[in-house]
């Protein structure tokens, strides 16, 4: 009951900030919440009649194409992505809304059996024991790899076995022996288990925030889009699929 009255006050909060006329958004997001939003949008799109136009993929990348003027409503992205993007007058800075954070983990192909990633040593272990990894080596995920695997020895063993794919999808194809990605990419993946979050002293958290576009088309249904990315509902949605609400 507790749930159902959530999600309908959520409904209603959005119902309520929406425009008369429905319109349609054109969204830039991160991969990292792609399940949450399979989730999240259609019910969204129901309760305002408003439609959204996804397209999914890294913070960086994602970064350059709207650097290069290409137009839309709204995007959620990784934290200093965001920021900056602000500073260079991309974004409606009043807008900026801190949505979730997620950390990382290594998928394995579904039924096999998990590794042990609980410890730093068991983590480096399995990564020199490993065929092949895979990981993006473009987005923040492969940013911040690149400076752990300096940390812990074993770049030039890692860059023999590397995959530059979606950690999660390439381990689900049978492209790669193991993925190390965003958590929630990996609960998102049908074909891929979880082994297990980072250890603690190696972990790192990606904090994301969406913001609405300065020189958007729709930014009042855009802003009501914003509203319920941080209601109850979708935090409910986003704590199932690996992500932290903020």
């Amino acid at each position: 009951m507790q749930k159902l009255f959530s999600r309908s006050f959520a409904l209603a909060l959005v119902l309520l900030s929406a425009p008369c006329s429905a319109a349609e958004l054109t969204l830039f997001i991160s991969n990292a919440v792609i399940t949450v939003m399979q989730d999240l949008a259609p019910r969204f799109e129901q309760a305002t009649g408003h439609k959204l136009s996804i397209t999914y993929g890294s913070t960086n990348p994602t970064k350059a194409r709207i650097e290069k003027g290409e137009a839309f409503d709204l995007t959620l992205l990784g934290n200093d992505a965001i920021d900056d993007l602000v500073k260079q007058g991309k974004l409606v800075a009043a807008t900026r809304t801190v949505v979730a954070r997620s950390g990382l983990g290594v998928a394995v192909r579904k039924g096999s059996v998990k590794p042990d990633v609980g410890t730093v040593d068991g983590f480096k272990r399995t990564l020199l024991d490993a065929k092949s990894v895979a990981y993006l080596p473009d987005g923040l995920t492969g940013a911040y790899l690149k400076v752990m695997f300096e940390r812990l020895g074993i770049t030039d063993a890692i860059r023999a076995k590397y995959k530059g794919a979606r950690g999660a999808e390439a381990v689900a194809a049978g492209e790669a022996e193991l993925g190390v990605t965003q958590l929630s990419e990996i609960l998102h993946e049908k074909g891929t288990d979880l082994a297990g979050a980072l250890p603690s002293e190696i972990q790192n958290y990606t904090n994301f925030s969406a913001a609405v576009a300065t020189g958007a088309k729709q930014p009042d249904a855009a802003q009501a889009l914003l509203k319920y990315m941080v209601s109850p509902d979708a935090a409910r949605v986003m704590r199932a699929n690996g992500l932290e609400p903020q």
